[in-house]
Parts: structure tokens; sequence; C-alpha cells
């Protein structure tokens, strides 16, 4: 049932106006408020002591659609995750993670301590149904009952948050995860309550490579250093999923030392790009064309954004700096995607750094002169490429961190690329 469909069968219930009533039911669920938690927070702020709001379906997991008000289900909670929200102007502290049965598995947010584990098998009676990333989430307020079961519940889910990197992926909460830390950075950045002293860099294990931020820095957290971090959460970052570490997180040192891998995993462009995102990925494709935009560039000195036409977008008419960057088109067969080559990269397959670019266009009177070299240098020539992939509307940009013509013979390369698709 829709916001306004709800607004006027409440007002007629209350016999309140309507419109009010509509105002006010849209501001919750503005805020995330689950509908029918929203709808019985009003039913009391208007006096209506009669808030049962009829019987609530019970339903299996994956039966739970964004259609839904309230749902009572009973399962298994897979993870319990803690981390604090600035909601309506207040910090909140919230618990997530996901919850699931024999027939799915469904993403929760309790809005209270129900005091549960990964394992308990629980039935939860009144809780409210909400979207999040197109998807419906079960919602736990102050209306939701959660007791425990005698239920036998066997999940085709892996119980606890123990995870490898190569399994994270955006949204997902309470993991844990045992790394070595290869990167920290210590920051300061103006967060909700002013500045804020954070840390940022990269974990690693056997599997994969992942930037994380630690919101609230723990001292466990060096260069170097193998940890277990447990009730972790997963954002995205550039498309890439990223490791949270926050004031609820734990983090231990570990008497060993966590293997990190060296290597990127190997994609098919379309494997690559149909993940979505990846923060370190690896592929090998022909360069068929160099886009507009490459070459000799120039940065406004301001925000680092492209100048075009002595303009920035962001502060206008500027002094731009001068740049080399490269966006090469590469197909492998099976996809296309854009890497995007810094200025070192650039220079490699120019054959020059950026005195010799600048010298180059003014000799010609042209800084296209310094695109068409490039051009010249990789077009039709077969590349391994590895870096951070992100997919956004605008297509799939590879930021690379090494750039390498591969010597190997192209119908080689053809048969391999084959092989790939048809596994």
């Amino acid at each position: 049932m829709s916001v306004e469909d709800k607004a006027e069968e409440l007002a007629s219930d209350l016999g309140v106006d309507k419109a009010e009533v509509k105002e006010d039911l849209q501001n919750l669920v503005s805020y995330s408020v689950p509908l029918e938690e929203a709808v019985q927070s009003l039913r009391r702020k208007y006096g209506d002591s009669d808030d049962s709001g009829g019987s609530i379906p019970e339903a299996d997991v994956a039966e739970v659609s964004t259609g839904d008000d309230a749902v009572s289900v009973t399962g298994v909670f897979l993870t319990v995750g803690t981390r604090s929200i600035r909601y309506q102007g207040s910090d909140h502290v919230i618990h997530e993670g996901e919850f699931a049965d024999e027939t799915g598995k469904i993403s929760y947010t309790a809005w209270e301590d129900f005091g549960v584990e990964p394992g308990d098998v629980v039935r939860i009676e009144n809780a409210g149904v909400r979207e999040w990333d197109g998807e419906p989430e079960l919602n736990l307020g102050e209306r939701t009952t959660v007791r425990l079961s005698d239920d036998a519940i066997d999940v085709p889910y892996e119980i606890g948050g123990d995870r490898t990197l190569a399994a994270l992926a955006p949204g997902d909460r309470g993991v844990n995860a045992e790394v070595q830390v290869l990167e920290r950075e210590q920051k300061i950045i103006d967060g909700r309550d002013g500045e804020t002293e954070i840390l940022s860099g990269v974990l690693a294990d056997e599997t994969a490579r992942l930037p994380f931020t630690d919101w609230d820095p723990h001292a466990e957290i060096e260069e170097g250093a193998s940890i277990r971090i447990e009730d972790a959460f997963v954002r995205e970052f550039r498309g890439a999923p990223a490791i949270n570490v926050s004031e609820f997180s734990t983090v231990t040192a570990l008497d060993r030392t966590v293997e990190a891998t060296d290597d990127a995993p190997r994609m098919a462009i379309r494997e690559a790009v149909e993940g979505g995102g990846l923060f370190d990925v690896e592929v090998t494709g022909t360069a068929i064309a160099v886009r507009d935009g490459s070459g000799l560039i120039e940065r406004c000195p301001e925000c680092g954004r492209v100048v075009q036409n002595g303009q920035c977008r962001s502060h206008g008419a500027v002094e731009g700096e001068d740049d080399l960057r490269t966006k090469a088109i590469l197909d492998d067969g099976t996809g296309t995607v854009t890497a995007v080559l810094d200025e070192e990269l650039t220079a490699e397959v120019y054959g020059g750094g950026l005195e010799d670019a600048r010298d180059h266009a003014r000799d010609a009177m042209d800084r296209d002169v310094v695109t068409d070299a490039i051009r010249e240098a990789i077009v039709g020539r077969a590349f391994r490429v590895r870096g951070s992939l992100s997919v956004d509307d605008f297509g799939a940009t590879l930021n690379a961190t090494e750039f390498a013509a591969r010597g190997d013979d192209p119908a080689d390369r053809a048969r391999e690329v084959l092989a790939e698709v048809d596994a």
C-alpha cells in the first residue's frame, strides 16, 4: 500500500486531517522508518491506543517483498553487526546483518539490541519491511518481538561472519577477516562532528586486496601487521568493496603471518565488468582506440579536474597545469573497458615525460601531436592491464596501476580468450 493510501486510511480511522497525516507519514518514511512502523507511531501520536494494525502475516524469508508492510518470520541469524549512524540529527546505535531460513536469506536492521548472536534460531514477530538497494530488508523496531525458538532449522548458508576478502561485497555487515596491513595512512577529515582522525589504506589476505577505513583508529592496525578484524561492514568505494572498521569493531594482533597475495584475479573483461567493480583486477585486451581527453592535458590547480578551454567545471576560469593521461579502449572479444593511464604509465607508452610532451607540442604548435603519438604506439597491440575497476552509467573504467605489452602470438591469445569464454 502506498503512503498516499495509508495516509487516507489512517486519517479516516483517527478522524484527523489527511494532509497533516500524510506530511507526518512522508517525513518518517523519508528517514527510512518502515511504513507500518511509521503508521503505528502516528497512531500513538494522535492518541489511538488500538494500534494493533490487524494480524501480521507469517512468511517464509523467500516470500518477503517490498510490498509487505510487516511480517513475522522464523529463522536463524547468520551475522550480527553493530555500528553508529546519524538519524534525524541524533546518533543511534543499530544492529544489522543477515537472517535466513530454509527458503532464503535477507538483510535486517534492528533499532534495538535484542541480545542475539550468530546461530540463534528465533521467531521474529511484527518486523517492518523496507526496500534497501532494490531488495526487501527486515526492520526490527520497538514493536517487534524476537524470541528464541526450539525449531530445528537447517539453512544452506554459512553461519558467522568469517570471510575471505574475495568473498566480501558491498552491503555485508558483521563480517570478520584475518588480514595483513599492506598500507596504512593517518588522516584528518571533516567528519559529521568536525575534524575527525581516521586510518585508511589497503588490507590483503591470500585471496584479494581491498581498501579499508578505520573510523575509530585502532593501534593494532599497523603497516605490515597481521590482524583479525571482527564486526566490520562493507561499503562501495569507487565501484569496489571497501572494509569499514568502526568503534564497535574488535581488532587483535595475530601470532601468525597472514599471507598477502601479490596477484590480482585474472578475468575476461565481460566477467570483470559484470562483477560491478573490483579494487584489484587484471585483464588482457587489444587497444582498439584512444579516447578524447588523452595526451597532453591541463588540470585545475584547485581540484585536479581536467580543464577544457581554460574552464574548470568547479572553479570556472583557471590557469591549468599540464599533465599526461591516456584513455585507451581495450577489447578482448568478450567486452570493452576504458583503461586510464596516469602520467607515469602514459610516459612509458609515449616514450617521454611531461617536458618531452611540451617540447613536442610546442615544436608542432599542436598539442594533439602527443595524442597521435600515443595512438600510434598502442592501437592494434595487446596489453595486460592491472588496476581498479569501476562501473557506472557511463561504462567501465579501469584505473591502471600496470600496463604492459603482451609479447605472445595474437592467434594464441585469441584461443586463450575463447577458452575463457567457453569455460
